[in-house]
Parts: C-alpha cells; structure tokens; sequence
C-alpha cells in the first residue's frame, strides 16, 4: 500500500495585508522578496526552480476574469472554479459545473443547461454518478465567443461572461438556483435544445417545454414571443437585455415561478452565529427587479440545510447527488444546529496508566526525528499534528519536561516555515492571491489543491502551542503569520482584497472542495473531509486560545455545518443519498456529480475508509459520534471489504470505532497494539490514551451541547461523562443543555459526571 497520496485539492493565498475582522495588524508589501509578518515573514516571489499556477502542460497560467473582476480575489477550490482557472489549454470555456439541481458548461454558444435526475454507477460499482448531460444550451443567436470568463461572484453564485465582439451574454447561476438569469445584447434569446422539444404551454414570452423527460420554462420579455422551429427556440429582445429559464419540478409549478421569473438574483451571502452551543445561519439572495415589482425568488435546499430549518418550504422537490432538494419561497432561509464537541485533548482519566503513556510519550519526543524526514508542507503537517497531540497528554500527568519539549519541536518547525528565505517557506501570488508553501505537495502550488488540508495541521499545532505559551501567539510574535495561512485558507472577510472569502468553504454545500481548478468532467471534489474539520477544530481552539472570538465563531459554524455534510454526503447516515444500486455505506470522495468508494492514490479499503476520519483528535473527531450507526455499518462495510479487520491503519480505524463502540476498539487495541507502525499522523502514545480513555467514560454524546465552544460529552451505561476546558485567565462556569454545570479553573480542564 502506498503512503503518498496524490489528490485534486485545496489551495492556499498569503498576502502582505493582515485587514479585517481581527486577522491582524496591517502590513504593506515590500518590493524586496520577503515580506515582514509580526516576527516571521513570507516571500513575495517564489523560491527559484518552483512554480506556480499552471495548465495541464505545464504553462503559466492567471485568473481568466473580465475586467471588471480583476482586481477582486479569485475563488479558487470551488464548484464553478473551471471558469476562472483554465486547466486545459484547448478549454477556455469550463468544464461541467454542479450547481445542484442543475449542472452546467460554458461553450463557446452560451451555457449548456442540465437536469440530471437517474444515477449511474460506474467503475466496476465503486462509483455513482449524476452526471452532467445538457438538456439545452441558452445562447443568442449567432454567438460564438472564443472564451468565458468569471464576470462576477457572490457567496454561491457566479456570472460567467460571453462575447464574440458582436454580442455579449453574460448568466447568473448557483447552487439550489432553479433559474439562470440571462443578459445578452447584439442577438435574440436563443435555446437549443437536446432533443425535440414538447411544447406544453405557449403564452407568447413564456414557453412551457419537456427535454429528455425534465420540464422547463422560458420567459422572454414581456412582449415578446418564442419561436420554436425544431431544436432552435428563439425571442426577440426588443430594446431589453434579459431573459430567463427554469428548471420545473412538474408543468403544474409554472405559474408559480412565472411569478419569479424576472426577479434576477444580483448576489448571495451567508451570516453565522454561535451561542450558548448552537450554530445559526441565514443564507440569503439579494434581487433586482427586471420586470414589475417582484423580488423574491426561489431556492432549492440540500438535505443538510432543510434538516436544520423550521421555514416554511413549498411542496416542490428536485433530484440531487445529496438526496432530495426542497424548494422555499422566499430570499432567505435560517438554518439552526447544535455546535460540534471540542477539546484540545480526551480529559484525564485514571484508567490511563501514567508510566504505560511515560513511555509512549518518550518514543515520539526522544526520536532522533520527530518529524520523520518530512519537508514538504503535507507531511510537515501531519508531524506537527501528531506532535501537537500529545502536548496536552504529558501535560494531564505531569511530564512537564516532555510537554515543554513537544512545545518547543512545534514552535522550532513552524517557524522555520514561517520564515523566508529558508529551505521551507510561504511564497504570496499576486495573480491569484494565494499563499503557497515551498516545497509544495500534491499540487498546492500547481493546481492550488488541498490548502486547508495541508495549513490546517498548522494552524492546530500553532493553537496548542497558544495554549502554553500566548507571547508566541501575538500578532507582534508568530500569530501574525498563523493569521496569514487563515486568510488564506478561511478568510471571513469579503472585502479583504489579498484573498477570497472562505476559499475552499462552500457555504450552501456545506463543505469544502479540494482541486483548485475543478477540472474535471464530474466537478470538484474532496476526498479527506476530516483534514477540512480539522482546519475548523484548529479555528475554534485558536481563538479561544487568544481571545479572537469571531475566528472562534467562524470555526464553530465550519465545523458544525461540516460535520453535518459529511454524515449525509460521505456516510449517508440516514441512507437517503446513496442511490439503492450503489452497494456502498460510505465514499471516500464525493464529487460534484455524485460520490466514490475510493481515493487519489489506493483502492485499500483501509485508507477508503480511514481518509475521511484522520486525523482523530478531540476538536474535529468527536462530532463523528453523533451518527453511531454509519460508524457501525462503515466498519462492518470495511472488514467485508478488507477480507478481514484494519492491519495498516488499524490505529485510525481503531479510534474511528471508538466513537461508537469504544469496548470493541479497545478490545482490538488489547489484542493487536504490540506489532503494529503507527499511521503517519499517530502515534502509540495517543491511541492508547483516545482508547483507553473512551473505553472508561463512553463515546461521545453530542445530543447534549455546552454554552462554551470548548466542551464535550460522553456517556457509558447511562452515566454521563462532562468536560470542558478554559482557555482564560479565570475561572468559568460551563452549563451544558441537560443542565449540568462544571465549574473550570482558568487554563485548564476540568471533568465531572451525573
């Protein structure tokens, strides 16, 4: 079994200016090669012999934005990211798109437009897919542009731009968007569809039509009348620019959304709140009327969303790779959820035995290479997270040497890399307003992939330290550069002009994407949606551990709305995603058509299921126990698949049980922990300790929430188990949602039960 892996994801930007929302102190870039950040410093040009951004020969490659876009930052990692990142050189226009429920592609006519509604499973059953097939193409007449670029984006939607030099079009498409809005001048409207249409209403400007067994309608303005000859449908404009179609969910709903029909969506945004141990959200679209008074809309909602929502939702519902999309009448919809257990480590418990973990502790922090000869910035990461891990551990028993020392090994790496001109460093792009790290991995610097993989064990290991020494931390110190990788990674501010907002977060999808470029003809993807909580865990732990409470916040909201997606969309934990023939209980890659029973670099099942649990740590693994039965079926499904139970990643597969059934676990870690090399993220010393100290007070209980962000529950033969930690410099009173309470010292953890 290979160790690398090599999969299409994350990207990362640094930029010189630390604005906004308590990100830090501003900092002005130099013309020199190294830009000063607090004590560190990061490299405005990258180290000689690397590259950057390129196509798939290899070519250079800069944002494909109009002019008007060009100086706000790109977006990359998203589901339309093909717009704006030309991975093909003989591609200017994208590849296909899943807004959901429709997919699109730019060619060089317009917008192809489809609604795909049967799965397929594909590669030998390992697949699924609802792959993009166009119904239609929405155009004008006689386009025929050589590129589309990015026009204009919001927080889920994006306008793609056409023009040949005699006609200009320009669309606004987005997730849960049952409309595309057109603007087009120097032609007629024009749709061409698959096939023959069906005509089932004709009222002038709006034309009611069946393709390939999907409904839909076009609305010209009023005035105007379509003309259907054949495949070829067309409108006059008149003195008018736009024009619009929809996707029904029956004919009988077309009165309905002729009612929306010229009610252009112009933006979209996200709010978010934490409180008291419940996440809110309200996802709203901002509109223009074209015509009339009308400015409302409607949306479809993900399974995800509509779960967590008491709006009212009409009776419409379309088909979806995420399961069934309901439809709301209205701009905006409120979501509401419990907030994700957080700890930076298990409580101590007595069942752990203090000389046993002694000497576990002394094989990583004696190594003659903690950091096992790793030097790009992955596997750096994944050092400094299993080092990171065991700080609060030698601290529960009081090895305060060995802690002091995991300190000091994480605060040397990081400020290696937080240094440039070194033999690891963070280099900034102006064109794409991205920090990369030097040397790259896994296409972090060619394809901006996998940045908030990759800097979120960072920004972990970094929230530790915080923990233990806050002068590190400051601005002033080293938290101006963890900052940095923040902004690049999960920038909260829409108006910060060296990196986009929440690069890699989907907001509506309710998970990050991986490739940069989303080259690919089913979309993005992300395959270890544990890497992404865990650059959310990281958010929460870091603010807590230096006051800033709205990266406190923001991380909460990631992983609370993470979390929720990964359960529907990679362990279909209710069994209502997955279509019946797919024969699989989890993925280990969704994609923006569907999912897969893989990864980039193995069909081990072991690492199948283990990508999307690594790395088990108390922020970002504990909301996993809240769906114990997808554990169970996704265990059982691996030892069918494995021909046996985990060997090569026993250790991640063994706390991945845990949540569920922590007497089983322990059980295999009784029986197997003598001969067995640690996966690369672990070690011995923090499996035992997660094992050991589940096996004593039960697997997490996330049905009971706290009203502070760092607490968490378990329970075992009906006795709860109450943690929580304090990061302040006083004491805290913590009430959990059972009412329970437990009073934390300052700097520290404290546990109680009842």
């Amino acid at each position: 079994m290979p160790t690398p892996r090599s999969r299409p994801a994350a990207a990362v930007v640094l930029a010189a200016v630390l604005a906004a929302v308590s990100l830090g102190p501003a900092a002005t870039p130099a013309s020199a090669a190294t830009v000063p950040v607090g004590a560190g410093s990061y490299s405005d040009t990258r180290p000689p012999g690397t590259t950057g951004p390129t196509t798939n020969t290899g070519a250079p490659v800069t944002p494909k934005v109009t002019e008007d876009a060009k100086d706000k930052p790109v977006p990359t990692n998203d589901w339309w990211s093909s717009l704006a990142f030309q991975r093909y050189d003989d591609n200017p226009y994208s590849t296909p798109m899943y807004g959901h429920p429709l997919t699109y592609q730019a060619v060089s006519g317009g917008l192809e437009v489809g609604y795909p509604t049967s799965p397929t499973v594909v590669g030998e059953g390992r697949q699924y897919e609802y792959a993009h097939k166009a119904d239609l193409t929405l155009g004008l007449s006689g386009l025929n542009s050589p590129y589309t670029k990015a026009d204009d984006w919001s927080d889920w939607t994006v306008t793609p731009y056409w023009s040949d030099g005699d006609r200009t079009l320009r669309t606004t498409i987005g997730h849960g968007m049952p409309f595309v809005y057109a603007e087009g001048e120097g032609g007629d409207a024009r749709v061409t569809t698959a096939g023959t249409p069906e005509v089932f209403a004709d009222d002038g400007n709006v034309l009611g039509i069946t393709v390939a067994g999907h409904h839909y309608a076009l609305f010209a303005p009023t005035g105007s009348d379509w003309n259907v000859s054949g495949t070829d449908l067309t409108a006059g404009l008149g003195d008018k620019d736009y024009f619009s179609v929809a996707v029904l969910p029956s004919t009988d709903a077309l009165e309905t959304y002729r009612k929306y029909a010229f009610s252009f969506v112009t933006g979209s945004q996200v709010d978010w709140n934490s409180s008291d141990g419940t996440v809110g959200a309200t996802y709203e679209l901002t509109t223009e009327a074209k015509e009339g008074t009308e400015r409302g809309t409607l949306q479809a909602l993900y399974r995800h969303q509509w779960m967590h929502t008491t709006d009212a939702l009409t009776p419409y519902t379309y088909v979806s790779p995420r399961g069934t999309m309901k439809v709301r009448e209205g701009n905006s919809f409120t979501t509401s959820q419990k907030a994700a257990p957080v700890l930076p480590g298990l409580p101590k418990n007595d069942a752990v035995g203090t000389d046993r973990l002694r000497g576990y502790l002394a094989e990583v922090a004696d190594s003659s290479d903690p950091f096992s000869g790793a030097s790009d910035t992955y596997w750096t990461g994944k050092a400094l997270g299993k080092l990171a891990q065991l700080v609060p551990l030698a601290d529960q028993i009081g090895e305060t040497a060995t802690r002091d020392k995991l300190v000091g090994l994480l605060q040397g790496r990081l400020e290696e890399w937080f240094t440039a001109g070194g033999a690891s460093e963070f280099s900034y792009d102006t064109d794409w307003k991205t920090l990369t790290g030097y040397p790259a991995s896994y296409g972090s610097d060619s394809e901006l992939n996998d940045h908030h993989f990759h800097y979120g064990y960072y920004v972990y290991a970094a929230a530790i330290v915080a923990q233990y020494d806050a002068e590190w931390a400051a601005d002033s110190a080293w938290g101006g550069m963890v900052k940095t990788l923040i902004r690049d990674t999960a920038n909260p501010s829409r108006t910060d002009d060296a990196f986009p907002f929440l690069r890699g977060f989907d907001v509506y999808a309710g998970h990050s994407w991986a490739s940069g470029h989303q080259g690919f003809a089913a979309g993005n993807n992300q395959e270890s949606s544990s890497e992404s909580t865990n650059l959310s865990a990281a958010l929460v732990l870091w603010g807590s551990a230096t006051g800033d409470s709205d990266l406190r916040d923001l991380g909460s909201y990631l992983l609370a709305t993470e979390g929720e997606a990964i359960a529907q969309y990679w362990f279909d934990a209710d069994e209502e995603v997955f279509p019946g023939d797919f024969g699989h209980d989890t993925v280990g890659m969704v994609w923006g058509s569907g999912g897969a029973y893989s990864t980039w670099w193995t069909a081990n099942p072991e690492e199948i299921h283990g990508i999307n649990v690594l790395p088990v740590t108390a922020g970002g693994s504990l909301h996993l126990g809240g769906h114990k039965d997808a554990i169970r079926r996704n265990i059982a499904e691996l030892e069918r698949e494995n021909g046996g139970p985990a060997e090569e990643w026993r250790d991640i597969l063994w706390e991945f049980e845990s949540l569920a059934d922590p007497g089983a676990a322990k059980a295999k870690w009784d029986a197997g922990h003598a001969g067995y090399t640690p996966e690369a993220g672990e070690s011995k010393a923090h499996t035992y300790h997660w094992l050991t100290t589940l096996d004593a007070i039960g697997a997490p209980d996330p049905s009971v929430t706290a009203d502070h962000p760092t607490a968490a529950v378990f329970t075992k033969d009906g006795t709860r188990t109450y943690a929580a930690h304090n990061h302040g410099s006083t004491p805290v009173t913590v009430t959990f949602s059972d009412g329970h309470e437990l009073t934390v010292p300052a700097r520290s953890t404290a546990t109680g039960t009842g």
